[in-house]
């Protein structure tokens, strides 16, 4: 099945540039309504959760994330419209989850959480909602442009049994459908993001990770710099859109 899938993706004519368009548009009316409404809205649970930790002291330092950066919705608005960002002790882009684990060894004094675990979802996504209604901003620190074209190689580079590249689903075929779902653009203005197969706020390299083991490749390792390269492009791809964080979807 999944080979036919592949194929057919390979053929026929490319899907007509309309612009960019959010994952959201291309969501069920009753997903966009749980997404729009807070009150059912079940990624906020993980935003009250991280409004917790953010006032919560950690590590030998007994400090907490407001001790230092007080009021989030001052302080972080449009951190998430800005990420990733560069970072000058490593030279390199480093996204929310990277940002926070790094505050919390260089400030805190405390153990960088575990990937993809309930504490940094929760505080990477109480951050990201911060800048909702924020566009994303446009990507022009010049250091930056190398690592934007690293991720610009890695999207369109075929990969896996199925010899697919994100390009081949999220460029030439989005807005069609794949398994039964439709093919979004590959904006990542939502994420973190509450999907209904996962039960669960998730990150986006955990929904490329996804996407890498459904065309059969070897994924990446979380935190590798080639996710945070394609997180970066994505950014820039998906210049001008709503942060939508925590998007829905299904």
């Amino acid at each position: 099945m999944l080979l036919l899938l592949g194929a057919a993706l390979l053929v026929g004519g490319q899907a007509p540039d309309a612009g960019r368009r959010s994952g959201f548009d291309f969501m069920a009316p009753e997903t966009q309504a749980l997404q729009r409404d807070d009150t059912a809205n079940p990624g906020m649970l993980w935003v009250m959760e991280g409004e917790a930790l953010w006032q919560q002291p950690a590590g030998s330092a007994g400090v907490s994330c407001s001790g230092c950066h007080g009021d989030a919705a001052e302080s972080m608005r449009g951190v998430a419209a800005r990420s990733p960002a560069f970072d000058a002790a490593t030279g390199r882009p480093i996204d929310l989850q990277g940002r926070v684990n790094q505050c919390r060894r260089a400030r805190q004094g405390a153990e960088p959480f575990a990937v993809e675990s309930q504490e940094l979802l929760a505080l990477t996504t109480y951050v990201a909602h911060q800048s909702r209604g924020m566009p994303v901003a446009p990507v022009t620190d010049p250091r930056l442009a190398p690592f934007v074209e690293e991720g610009r190689q890695l999207f369109e580079r075929r990969i896996g049994q199925l010899d697919l590249s994100c390009a081949a689903c999220h460029d030439r075929r989005w807005g069609q459908k794949l398994g039964g779902s439709i093919i979004p653009q590959a904006h990542p203005n939502g994420y973190p993001i509450y999907r209904l197969e996962w039960q669960s706020v998730g990150s986006l390299q955990r929904r490329m990770r996804n996407c890498m083991i459904g065309v059969r490749a070897e994924p990446y390792a979380w935190g590798a710099p080639e996710f945070t390269a394609l997180e970066l492009y994505l950014r820039s791809r998906a210049e001008g859109l709503p942060v939508e964080t925590p998007g829905v979807r299904p």
